[in-house]
């Protein structure tokens, strides 16, 4: 446990060869917390492959099921102090970092805040918690699982006015999952979580992820994914895609399927158009985590490329 500032404490481990290639994990969510497929990812003769849970989720402490304080000091400036707090902790001057989807949003800011402590980024699957795309996940992608989605919408029927469909549906939930009643918030964080696997599983008959079978999880998710998106992840609009000349010359692997519905293809794209040093390999498929064949292969692939010292 890394002490942090805000009364946080973070949860990280370091697995591969003392003396192997930095590498720094960012996991995705927000709140889904690091797990053990993430290790598998890199060769341990290779790697020095460092995990670490973000403010709020997994093994850090205090957690978002628990109490609502793990959301105090819960920012994207927060998570970034985090990771510098990590490096220097460990003595690292400068690492490869890999991020898969929300954990490719704070690759990329950690990167363009702190473009000499990185050496490469690999991000699969590819986002930047955009507003185009927040408005997606929480509004138009509903076009694709109309069943579902009606489900999501009936989940939240006090909805406000005179906002953004999709951001006043993120802002309704949020509040829902912060009332002090375990049955509302428990029944929202349900609610939510059965429209976020939908979207990752894309198959409607396939059987969803243990993870998603558990209350605990449920509520840390979704309180902070809520959390986070309600404030458009303290971005500026188009911000990642707009400062990437101040990593133009990072070597990136970018892998995304063509297919995702929980992120449109659209946004690696438009990363690989305006980004020299990086590459776009596109999965044929639906597929949203990191871990999963064929997505799993291209990432080992891009890892082993980098470690050998190939861009």
């Amino acid at each position: 446990m890394l002490a942090a500032d805000g009364g946080h404490e973070i949860y990280w481990e370091a697995c591969g060869r003392p003396d192997g290639k930095p590498a720094l994990v960012l996991h995705g969510g927000p709140g889904s917390g690091s797990a053990p497929g993430f290790r598998r990812l890199f060769d341990p003769e290779l790697y020095t492959a460092v995990l670490f849970d973000q403010r709020g989720c997994g093994r850090s402490r205090p957690l978002a099921a628990e109490t609502t304080a793990a959301l105090e000091h819960n920012t994207l400036s927060d998570h970034l102090g985090d990771i510098e707090r990590l490096r220097a902790h460990l003595g690292i001057e400068a690492w490869l970092v890999f991020g898969g989807s929300w954990g490719s949003t704070l690759a990329l800011a950690y990167a363009q805040a702190h473009p000499a402590r990185v050496t490469e980024l690999v991000l699969a699957p590819v986002t930047t918690s955009s507003r185009a795309e927040i408005d997606w996940l929480y509004g138009r992608a509903g076009r694709l699982l109309p069943a579902e989605f009606e489900a999501f919408r009936a989940g939240a029927p006090e909805v406000a006015s005179g906002t953004e469909p999709a951001l006043a549906l993120v802002e309704a939930y949020a509040k829902l999952l912060l009332d002090p009643d375990p049955k509302v918030h428990h029944k929202a964080a349900q609610d939510w979580c059965r429209w976020e696997a939908a979207l990752v599983e894309v198959d409607p008959r396939a059987t969803p992820a243990a993870r998603w079978q558990d209350p605990a999880f449920r509520l840390t998710f979704a309180r902070l994914v809520t959390h986070t998106f309600r404030q458009g992840a303290w971005l500026e609009d188009g911000q990642l895609l707009r400062d990437l000349p101040a990593i133009a010359e990072i070597p990136a692997a970018l892998i995304h399927s063509r297919l995702d519905l929980s992120a449109p293809l659209s946004t690696a794209w438009a990363l690989a158009k305006a980004w020299p040093a990086a590459e776009l390999t596109v999965i044929e498929g639906g597929l949203h985590g990191a871990t999963a064949a064929p997505m799993a292969a291209a990432i080992i692939a891009a890892l082993d490329r980098f470690a050998r010292g190939r861009s």
